[in-house]
This record gives C-alpha cells, structure tokens and sequence, in this order.
C-alpha cells in the first residue's frame, strides 16, 4: 500500500511539474494594440488642429489611452462627445477584442496651441500613452481641410 501510495504521489507531482511548463500559445490576456485610419485635417486655424483615428486592441484584456503628445503642439487633448457637447476627456477606454474609434463629430483628438500649422501632405508624429501598453507612436498625414475617410471610422 505505501508503495502506491508513493508511486501515486510521484505521478501527481510530475503532473503538477508539466502542467507548470510554458507553451508557445499566445497570451490573449494582455492587449494588443494597433493604430489605422489616422489623420489630421489641415487646420484652418494657426493655434488648433483635430485629429482622427481608430485603435484596435485584439487582445484579452482592455486597456486606456491616458493622454497624447506631439512636437506639434504646446497640448494634445482628448476630447468625446456626450448627447452633442464636446468635453475633455481623462482617458477613454480601448475595450478587449474591439476598438475605439476617433472620427469627426465623436471622440477625437484636440491639438491646441500649436508650434506651427500642419500643411496637406505633410505627417504628424503623435504619440499615444496607454494605462497597460506604454506608449504608441504613430504618424498622421495632414489631409485636406475637406478630407473624409472612405474607410476606417
């Protein structure tokens, strides 16, 4: 009996080993995340400018673009829609397996202040922190003032 008992135990414990062994599946708790559709409208004013763009977490869990910076501008802030108002935002969320979508006339990105005024066909270096994924460095064509996207938003 104490012989089964210790083979018993022998094989629990090489279970418990292997069980604790990595694999090569992906983690799909954490969030992964990628930047599209980003633009920026050139602005018709010399000190403010909106910018626009889609951000796809494909990961498991959600994460919060905490703020914004570019050498563009003194400030870049986020901005969401509420009932038709307009307000700074602190953060807003990027669910898990979804998207948050900054497109004109909804959330977006208000870039105040700015060192100099964008022109169409140049590109704008934005960076987005994120609470979970660190920081995101994208670039932002300035299209037109009358640009819509085909897609994207």
């Amino acid at each position: 009996m104490r012989r089964f008992a210790a083979c018993a135990a022998a094989v629990l414990t090489g279970s418990l080993v292997l069980a604790g062994c990595g694999s090569d599946a992906p983690d799909d708790t954490a969030a992964d995340l990628s930047v599209n559709a980003a633009y920026m409208p050139q602005p018709v004013s010399g000190s403010m400018a909106a910018g626009f763009l889609t951000i796809t977490n494909d990961g498991g869990t959600k994460d919060r673009l905490t703020s914004v910076t570019s050498d563009v501008a003194g400030s870049v802030t986020v901005h969401k829609t509420v009932g038709g108002t307009m307000e700074e935002a602190d953060s807003l969320d990027v669910p898990a397996h979804g998207r948050l979508v900054l497109a004109s006339g909804g959330n977006h990105l208000m870039f105040e202040k700015l060192k100099r005024k964008p022109k169409q066909g140049e590109k704008v270096t934005v960076e987005l922190h994120f609470a979970e994924s660190g920081t995101v460095e994208v670039e932002m064509p300035v299209e037109s003032a009358t640009y819509i996207p085909k897609t994207g938003h």
